[in-house]
């Protein structure tokens, strides 16, 4: 098994979208609009960031992520990342190798911490973001429409990049 994760390219954008639409229209992770178009996911994910990157497995895309200013100013050292993995490629470590990668180049574009504005509290994935060194550092009661269906809460996770 051969993983490569590298800079998203303008001919990966619908294999992103692919991925993107899969996990959005889930409903249970991300605060994106499930009716999110392709032109605006593409404008979210990849414009409005700093960088976007893919994961390649095998030699193909399985999944993507994001890094980008998590605030202007005087909080511009602070980066956010989001991660998505395709379905058919969940279990095999990409969401850890693309959190890992991300980190590196977080610290190589000049971020010193990485916080993650609105984890869904019932997401699997924050026993990964722990194991990686992210803390819960606070909690927005009821912040997520998990699935058009309830209110759940959602983490604010962090993590202090510099040594």
């Amino acid at each position: 098994m051969s993983n490569l994760i590298r800079q998203a390219k303008q001919k990966d954008y619908d294999r992103i979208w692919e991925i993107f639409s899969q996990i959005v229209k889930s409903g249970d992770t991300y605060a994106y609009d499930p009716n999110t178009s392709k032109e605006d996911a593409v404008n979210y994910w990849i414009n409005k960031t700093d960088a976007a990157f893919v994961i390649e497995h095998n030699g193909e895309l399985a999944g993507t992520y994001y890094i980008k200013t998590n605030q202007p100013g005087l909080g511009s050292h602070v980066c956010n990342c989001g991660y998505m993995v395709d379905s058919n490629f969940r279990g095999l470590g990409l969401a850890t190798k693309m959190c890992e990668h991300s980190q590196e180049e977080a610290l190589k574009m000049g971020f010193k911490a990485m916080q993650f504005n609105l984890v869904v509290a019932n997401n699997p994935a924050i026993k990964l973001w722990e194991k990686l060194g992210f803390e819960a550092i606070g909690t927005l009661p009821n912040a997520y429409h998990f699935k058009k269906e309830r209110y759940v809460d959602a983490l604010i996770m962090y993590k202090w990049l510099e040594k």
